[in-house]
C-alpha cells in the first residue's frame, strides 16, 4: 500500500509540477509575416494616359507549385513613371488586399525596388509613414538606357524595428521580375 501512495504522489506531484503557470509570465504574440500570392506592379508614363502594368501570381504561396504568372517588365528608355505596387492574398475568400494592411502599418514595411544593373532604373520613394520613414507604395522610377536586367522587388516585414533601411526584418516577398528597358 505504501508502494501505491508514493507512486500517486509522485504522479500528482508531476501534473501539479507540468500544468503550473507562473502568473507573471508574459505571451507576446507572434507577428507573422504576410501571405501574399498576387503582386502587381503598375508603371504609369508621365506626360500620358499609359499605364502597363506587370504581375506575379503564386496561388499557394512561397514553395508548393510554381508560380502561375511572372511576367517580364518591359519599359521604354529614359522615361519616368509613376510606380505603385498592389499586393494580395487570393488564398482567402474574400481575396485580402494586403496592400491596405501595409498601408495601414506602414510603421513595419518597407518596399525595396533594386534593379540589376543599377543603370537600368532609378526609384524614388513617394511616401512615407508616420516616423518619417520611406514605405514604397508608391514613388517614381526613372528608366536609363536600353539594357535588359532584373528589378528585385522585396516587402520587409519590420515590426517594431524600421529604421528606413532593408535590414533588419524578414521579406513577405522577394521576387526578382526580368527587367527590359527597350
Amino acid at each position: 500500500m505504501n508502494r501505491k501512495i508514493t507512486w500517486m504522489l509522485l504522479i500528482g506531484a508531476a501534473i501539479n509540477f507540468t500544468q503550473c503557470k507562473d502568473a507573471g509570465d508574459k505571451v507576446t504574440p507572434h507577428d507573422e509575416n504576410e501571405l501574399i500570392t498576387s503582386v502587381t506592379l503598375k508603371f504609369a508614363e508621365e506626360g500620358t494616359s499609359n499605364v502597363s502594368s506587370f504581375g506575379f501570381k503564386d496561388a499557394d504561396g512561397d514553395g508548393g507549385n510554381a508560380p502561375t504568372k511572372f511576367d517580364t517588365i518591359a519599359l521604354k528608355p529614359n522615361k519616368t513613371y509613376t510606380l505603385t505596387i498592389e499586393l494580395l492574398d487570393e488564398s482567402r475568400t474574400p481575396v485580402e488586399n494586403i496592400t491596405n494592411e501595409v498601408a495601414k502599418e506602414s510603421d513595419e514595411h518597407l518596399l525595396i525596388y533594386t534593379p540589376s544593373p543599377t543603370s537600368l532604373l532609378t526609384y524614388t520613394y513617394g511616401d512615407k509613414d508616420v516616423n518619417n520613414y520611406v514605405i514604397g507604395l508608391t514613388g517614381k522610377a526613372v528608366t536609363g538606357a536600353a539594357a535588359d536586367g532584373k528589378l528585385k522587388v522585396q516587402l520587409r516585414h519590420q515590426p517594431g524595428v524600421k529604421n528606413g533601411k532593408p535590414e533588419p526584418g524578414s521579406d513577405d516577398v522577394s521576387l526578382d521580375f526580368i527587367l527590359k528597358i527597350q
